[in-house]
């Protein structure tokens, strides 16, 4: 633990004492008019798990339809979501179909309104109003859940803007409207005070950001989720000569309880990446800790969580004893495949284990094949969680196909 601390507050260092401050020019402003907004996405799931449980499969089907509207620096989008479970043998965690021996797919029959705003942009300012899709750098945090059926999305106000060499972000929220739908009774909207924070600069190769995530949940079932937490993140480069570059991206936070929060708790969170491309394929390693303390442990309930920790969905809520995911993946694209464009593929393995008390969890492999037609994708996607004491041994596969205008 030492050593991987010594080297991130290297690369932290490194970036801080970069002298050289640079700006990205902000990108054009859409052109004036009507936009429509067209997307649909079939999926199959299926899951085997050891008992107690029952496998499970889904076959599901979303629409989303909307438009956007613009006229000079604002705009007017709004865009509504339904989903159809063609089956029904798969707890979707909704209460309503009796008893539910099945495997949790939690992509529920849904119709809602998905995304309402009114936007201000021009170069160096953006402000939106309404719900709205919110994805904060690698969504570790703050994300829209993108790869479930139904989206997450925030009602919400946010400001992005330019202040010399600083870029600013910051939103606030009084309601985050999960994936679970208008069925889901309490769990279709948690009300509460979040405030999203950050501040950015270029840094010659390097972008360094200082964020915070003041979560105050109003519902008591969110309670123990109410946390402060403030961090710091660096991603960049490092160039080699005659070679790839090795990509970084780092960082730290820390989270302490707050709110009506009944714990008592202060918890570090640690990661770090590396990649780069060695004979075509992108090689990464990385390591991610969610530390614990007290029997309370660093959780991040507003982030997508199905990027992060294998895509069996183990460890959506991190364990009282931390979590850590050392992991390595390897993918690669063939654009000399013409016949299937788009072609990539990818392969990743997890380590897991505790923070506190030198448990191991498991390792998971994961696998995933696609291409993109057109306006088509068509994806498969695989998942193999192997226990080691935590959780139950888990499969999961995934066949997508989607269309967007």
């Amino acid at each position: 633990m030492k050593t991987l601390q010594l080297v991130i507050g290297g690369a932290l260092l490194a970036v801080l004492s970069t002298p050289a401050l640079a700006q990205t020019a902000p990108p054009a402003p859409p052109k004036d008019g009507i936009k429509p907004i067209a997307e649909v996405r079939v999926r199959y799931e299926g899951v085997e798990r050891d008992a107690p449980l029952t496998d499970a499969d889904a076959v599901t089907a979303r629409l989303r339809l909307g438009f956007e509207v613009r006229k000079g620096a604002w705009s007017v989008l709004a865009e509504g979501e339904g989903l159809v479970a063609l089956g029904d043998d798969y707890n979707d965690t909704n209460a309503g179909n009796g008893v539910e021996p099945f495997a949790v797919i939690a992509d529920p029959a849904n119709l809602e309104l998905n995304r309402l705003q009114v936007q201000y942009r021009t170069s160096p300012l953006t402000v939106t109003i309404g719900r709205q899709r919110i994805n904060l750098d690698d969504q570790r945090f703050v994300g829209s859940v993108g790869w479930r059926q139904s989206e997450q999305t925030f009602d919400a106000v946010r400001a992005e803007g330019v202040l010399g060499p600083v870029k600013l972000d910051v939103a606030y929220s009084n309601a985050q409207r999960t994936i679970f739908g208008v069925d889901a009774g309490p769990r279709e909207s948690f009300d509460g005070d979040f405030v999203f924070l950050g501040a950015g600069v270029v840094a010659g190769p390097v972008t360094l950001k200082a964020f915070g995530y003041l979560l105050d949940f109003e519902e008591a079932i969110q309670f123990a989720n109410a946390s402060d937490t403030f961090g710091l993140r660096a991603t960049g480069a490092i160039p080699l000569p005659g070679h790839a570059p090795i990509t970084v991206a780092a960082s730290y936070a820390r989270q302490t309880d707050a709110g009506f929060n009944p714990g008592n708790y202060a918890a570090d969170y640690l990661a770090l990446d590396l990649g780069t491309t060695v004979a075509g394929f992108a090689v990464n390693v990385g390591y991610e800790l969610l530390g614990a303390d007290g029997g309370r442990s660093f959780q991040t309930p507003l982030a997508t969580l199905h990027k992060f920790n294998g895509w069996a969905d183990v460890f959506l809520t991190t364990p009282a004893q931390g979590l850590q995911d050392l992991y390595v993946s390897v993918g690669r694209r063939f654009p000399s495949v013409t016949a299937l464009p788009g072609l990539n593929a990818l392969v990743a393995y997890h380590d897991f284990s505790s923070d506190v008390g030198g448990r191991d969890y498991g390792t998971e492999w994961n696998a995933q094949i696609g291409y993109k037609p057109g306006k088509f994708g068509v994806v498969a996607k695989y998942a193999n969680y192997q226990t080691d004491g935590f959780s139950v041994d888990i499969q999961k596969v995934w066949l997508q196909l989607e269309w967007a205008l």
